[in-house]
């Protein structure tokens, strides 16, 4: 263990070093107070603790809190609990009110924003192509309309079901929140340091393990199958809207060879989830390794990967299933173990022909047929 000064952990806090600083004697005491620099909550926690900041600027009270020995790690643990407290209790009184707002979004559809990149997306099909001013009219009322507001509710829907989800494990007794925002730390599990992703089994890897189990290109059966019972393949759908509208219409086709290549493909995609599940490791690397470029980095990353069983492509519901995430994360950080070898997480990244070390863990939640909501 390293004995870094202050300054030094900062470097490595912006740097995003931070195995540097877990492995350093007062890394954890460093992170901790980041998450409570704001002036508001240095001055609030050392008016509770007696400690004299009158002499001091705002900008240096994070470094003096750091360096006073007489200020404890205990009395920090205890402001950011108490901390906590305050803010659950303001959002508790409105949480189910909240779930119950959730769930009247039907259709998770990002409405041709392309995810994220909604305006990437109007430049790219909009701007850039249309010069006649009353087309572009007529596609901001229509099509861009559809896309703004699909963008919007899936983005609205991500982020309140995200705090609720984080609730569910800061509630916990093993786990110590973050009172402020502190980049790629939600909160600590057992003193380390976690980054909450909430995430489904990845449909890239899911086609990979189909094509190496025999099954082949999902899209390429699903229209192969189709063709056999005459099921008309549309010509102004592609890639996912059309493999999810044709696989739909087969589910819903009741003859033999129809309900037959459906089982068959639920049963392989469940066996894939279930390999994927005994062996952690290869998945918790798989995210690490297939993450996008412009967001990389190698933090400590606590995986939630949410799978209903019946239709994989209502995966996005159980972010809305509370109480049945909570009896699963709860169950799960009880059984955690301090400084647990399992967490030990190495991946190799092709962009920049290195390999990074760092902690992960990743919790499955599936929702089957015997599950209750």
């Amino acid at each position: 263990m390293t004995n870094l000064t202050f300054q030094e952990l900062d470097k490595c806090f912006r740097n995003d070093d931070f195995p540097t600083i877990e492995n350093d004697n007062r890394g954890l005491r460093y992170l901790k107070l980041r998450s409570m620099s704001r002036r508001e909550s240095m001055e609030s926690f050392c008016t509770g603790i007696g400690v004299d900041l009158s002499d001091l600027p705002s900008r240096e009270y994070f470094m003096h809190v750091f360096d006073t020995a007489t200020i404890s790690n205990e009395d920090i643990d205890n402001f950011i609990k108490s901390s906590y407290l305050i803010e659950r209790n303001v959002r508790q009184v409105n949480e189910e009110n909240l779930i119950d707002q959730l769930c009247r979004l039907q259709h998770f559809d990002w409405g041709g924003s392309h995810g994220n990149s909604l305006e990437k997306n109007i430049v790219d099909n909009y701007v850039k192509k249309i010069q006649s001013y009353e087309k572009i009219c007529e596609e901001i009322e229509g099509s861009l309309l559809t896309s703004l507001k699909g963008y919007t509710l899936n983005s609205w829907y991500n982020h309140w079901t995200s705090i609720l989800i984080e609730d569910l494990f800061k509630d916990h007794d093993r786990v110590l929140p973050t009172i402020g925002l502190v980049k790629k730390i939600d909160f600590f599990i057992n003193n380390t340091p976690f980054d909450l992703k909430v995430t489904y089994f990845p449909e890239q890897l899911l086609e990979e393990k189909l094509k190496s189990k025999g099954f082949g290109v999902e899209l390429t059966r699903i229209k192969q199958i189709c063709r056999e019972l005459t099921i008309s393949i549309p010509s102004d759908l592609s890639g996912k809207p059309l493999k999810n509208h044709l696989l739909s219409k087969v589910t819903e086709d009741l003859r033999p060879s129809a309900q037959a290549f459906v089982r068959e493909l639920k049963s392989i995609k469940t066996e894939i989830i279930r390999e994927a599940e005994s062996n952690p490791n290869e998945l918790k690397v798989w995210f690490y390794e297939n993450q996008g470029e412009a967001r990389f980095d190698a933090s400590n990353r606590f995986f939630l990967v949410l799978t209903d069983e019946n239709d994989l492509g209502n995966s996005w519901k159980l972010k809305r299933n509370i109480r049945f995430l909570r009896e699963k994360i709860t169950a799960h950080l009880n059984t955690l173990a301090s400084n647990s070898t399992s967490l030990e997480t190495e991946f190799y990244w092709k962009k920049t022909d290195q390999s990074f070390k760092c902690k992960s863990d990743i919790l499955f939640v599936k929702f089957g047929v015997n599950d209750d909501h």
